[in-house]
Order: C-alpha cells, then structure tokens, then sequence
C-alpha cells in the first residue's frame, strides 16, 4: 500500500527543510510515496533530489501556485525507468501538442525522457509537467486508442492515412516549392534551398515508403497471422525484425531533421508582407506537411516498431 503523507514544508525550519524531505524520500520503500506541501515553488529541491539520488523518483505537481504548491513524490522500484516522451504520447496523442508547442520532438526523438530532453535544451521541465498534468485533468480523449490496435490493422492504416498522405502531398509542394523559388528567390533566397530541401524529402519518403509497404509491414502482418493461428514464426531474409526498423528509424531521423531545417529556414513559416497567394499556400502546406509526418512517425516508432519487436520476441520463445 502507498505512502501518502503529506509533510507541510510550511511548518519546517528552513535549514531543516530538504534534510527533512531527503530523510522522508529516503525511507520510503518502493513504489511509495509522500507530498509536500509549501508556499513557494519547490524546483530547487527537484534538481537537488536529481542530483543526489539521481532518476529514482517521479515529482507530480497537484497544486502549482500561486499561493500553494503541492508535489507528489514517489519512490521508484529498483530498474524501474522514467516514461519516455513517446511513450507517454503513444497513451494520450494530445500530449504531442504540449511537446510541440515547447520545442520538443516526440517522434524521431521519443526515446529520450522528459528529464533528458528538458536538462539538455533547457526548457522549465516544471512548466511541462504541470501543463501535461493540466491535460490528464480534461476530459477529453485521443481521437483513436492506437495502443490497443491488432498490428496489422495499424500497418494498413498507416498505409491508408499516412502513405497515402505524403504520395498525395508530394507532386504539388514539389511544384509550389519551385515555383515560389522562381518567382521569390531573388529577395528571398531562403527560399531555393527550401526547395532543394524538400526535393531531397521527396525522394527520401518516396523510397522509404515502397521499403515499409513491400519489405517491413508484411513481415510484421506475417507474425500477427502467426500469432493468431499458433504457426511458427515466419522466415524473412533481414534476420530479426529490429534490423530493418532500425534503417526506417534512422531515415525517420534524416527526415525530421529537413523539415526542421525548413522550419528554421522560413523563421517557424512567418510570411513576409510581399507573399503572394502560393506563397502563403506553400508555407501552409509544409506546415501540414510536417504535422502529418510528426503523427506518421509516432505511430511506427512509438508503438507500431516496439511491439513488432516484442511480438518477434514472443513467438521465438513460443516455438
């Protein structure tokens, strides 16, 4: 059973206060927890916690001010491990909102945790946490349940939804990008390498896609087929599963990092005061564009790519 004192920091001498609070941490057992409760914002005991006990504990804002501020801290079980930035959108997608918005990448990047993301750029990992708390507090929910989606039922709509979007999307930012660069590219020369950029994109998603659809999702709606008929696990000519979503990840990678690099190139898409109609319209699109793939990218490293993995694992030790 879970520990839930509150300990009033308020009541503390202030020399005594993160003795005090390190003794309490310390004797919980795993798994427990305890909340403070103070009258100002407790972030320096955070980084100081982090540091002299390292990733052992989990800090949840319940209250975060302006007069009171009340903070969960648990304990965690030895081994245990920090959610990482996609698995925490792969249960709840709204929350790519609130990493988006704070510059964080949560698809090609969603392996690493908050704490790393947030140590390494800077941001106020405090901020982001009560706005996530804020979200898990709305009754609202992800439009699509995709964690409890049959694989090869996610295979096909990532096909129907996502491959289907770029093949679409492809042949006319190809020409609006251009032509832009023709008309534009004299007094905005930003705008050429935009479109060199995005012809690269082009060419990369087009190849990386016939991978997905003729090599990688048929192996992964193979073992469904052999998971749900007890048949042995199939053979593929890539060895395991992890080799080629290891490829795919990385030309993920590759393709965030241009969109990125179009982002930075067009100042996050501000349309200068001479942008014609195409002009507005290509920035709209590339927007969309890299919204479409952000989600697309979830979806295979987040959850599709994981529980391929895991499920290849299954069969082995079932055969």
């Amino acid at each position: 059973m879970q520990n839930t004192d509150i300990l009033d920091v308020t009541l503390i001498e202030p020399r005594l206060k993160h003795p005090t609070i390190f003794e309490k941490f310390d004797s919980l057992n795993a798994g427990e927890a305890f909340t403070i409760h103070n009258d100002h914002d407790p972030k320096p005991l955070y980084y100081q916690l982090l540091a002299e006990r390292g990733q052992t504990f989990t800090w949840q804002y319940l209250e975060n001010g302006p007069e009171w501020w009340k903070v969960r801290i648990s304990k965690m079980a030895e081994g245990q491990k920090e959610e990482t930035i996609g698995e925490l959108v792969a249960k709840d997608y709204r929350k790519a909102q609130v990493f988006k918005k704070m510059g964080i990448d949560f698809c090609c990047g969603g392996k690493k945790t908050l704490t790393e993301v947030c140590n390494k750029k800077g941001i106020d990992i405090h901020q982001v946490e009560a706005e996530l708390a804020s979200l898990d507090q709305t009754s609202g929910s992800p439009a699509h349940n995709f964690q409890n989606w049959d694989l090869d039922f996610l295979c096909d709509y990532i096909i129907n939804t996502h491959h289907r979007y770029v093949r679409e999307n492809i042949p006319f930012l190809s020409e609006i990008s251009q032509k832009v660069a023709r008309v534009h590219g004299d007094r905005h020369p930003e705008l050429v390498k935009v479109a060199e950029v995005f012809a690269a994109i082009a060419s990369d998603l087009s190849m990386h896609l016939m991978k997905e659809e003729n090599i990688l999702f048929p192996y992964i709606k193979e073992m469904v087929l052999a998971q749900k008929t007890k048949m042995p696990l199939p053979e593929s000519h890539f060895g395991q599963v992890a080799n080629p979503i290891t490829v795919m990840e990385q030309e993920h990678e590759g393709a965030g990092e241009d969109l990125s690099e179009i982002r930075e190139l067009t100042s996050n898409y501000a349309l200068p005061a001479d942008a014609c109609t195409s002009y507005r319209i290509l920035f709209q699109k590339l927007e969309e564009f890299e919204n479409d793939l952000h989600q697309h990218v979830h979806l295979e490293n987040n959850i599709l790519f994981p529980k391929a993995i895991e499920l290849e694992i299954q069969l082995k030790q079932n055969a």
